[in-house]
Parts: structure tokens; C-alpha cells; sequence
């Protein structure tokens, strides 16, 4: 979700709903049922329907990730590792690194990433950034 809002998309569903939302204060008192009811869906598509989606995919997905998954970093790059398989990521391959609130995301791709929180990381969390940053600039050059 945070990375929704915060790009294009984000803002359309913000200029959207509040449009919406003004539209149906408007005319609220003009309106037929059939109307008001689809206004008021029409309000919650991005403030109520769109998260609760969001949440139950990555409710779904966090499932698929087996509970014995490591990942490991060095200075060759990224190792995840559990009982089913092994993948390598080289730093050269990573495609990018954000801090997000409490987590760090390693992009893999332009869309799929390892995210690492700071629940994982305890304390280490500023030294773990410091280090991926490094490792990702240097590759970088």
C-alpha cells in the first residue's frame, strides 16, 4: 500500500475519491438510492476495497514463502536459501534498495524484491542498510 500511494497511481486515487466524495455531498440530497449506493462504492474503491484487496494478495502470498527461508549477504550478493531450493542474486543484478518505514527492501527485479524488517534486523538494521547500499553502489560503477 505505501508503495501505491506514494507513486501516480496513488494520486489518481486520491483526486478520484475526493472528486467522489464532493460529488456525492453535492448532490446527495437530489439523488436515488441506485445513485447513492453507487457513489458510495464508487468513494470506497480506493479507500476501503482497493487496501482490503491489497492485504488479502499479500496475505496469500506471504503464505507461499516457506518458514524456513534464509537469506544470507555477502559480497557476492544475495543467497536465499530453504528446504526446497537455492538462488543466487549478484550485487551487479540487484536492481535497487529502499528503507520503507520499518523494513528494507533488496529489488531482485524491477517489481519483485526480498523484503527484511526491522523485526529480523533488531538493532543491525542501520549497519544491514549501510552495508547493501555499499554493496549495491559499488557494483553500480
Amino acid at each position: 500500500m505505501y508503495g501505491i500511494m506514494r507513486s501516480m497511481i496513488g494520486v489518481t486515487n486520491l483526486i478520484f475519491s475526493v472528486s467522489m466524495l464532493l460529488l456525492t455531498i453535492r448532490f446527495w440530497d437530489r439523488l436515488y438510492i441506485v445513485l447513492k449506493i453507487i457513489l458510495i462504492i464508487a468513494i470506497s474503491l480506493f479507500t476501503v476495497i482497493q487496501p482490503v484487496m491489497i492485504y488479502m494478495g499479500a496475505r496469500k502470498q506471504v503464505k507461499t514463502v516457506p518458514n524456513d527461508m534464509e537469506i544470507h549477504l555477502d559480497d557476492e550478493g544475495l543467497h536465499i536459501i530453504s528446504s526446497k531450493e537455492k538462488s543466487k542474486v549478484k550485487w551487479k543484478d540487484v536492481k535497487g534498495i529502499t528503507k520503507v518505514l520499518d523494513m528494507i527492501i533488496i529489488y531482485s527485479t524491477e517489481v519483485h524484491g526480498f523484503i527484511i524488517s526491522k523485526r529480523m534486523l533488531g538493532s543491525e538494521k542501520e549497519d544491514f542498510y549501510d552495508y547493501a547500499i555499499g554493496k549495491f553502489k559499488e557494483h553500480r560503477k
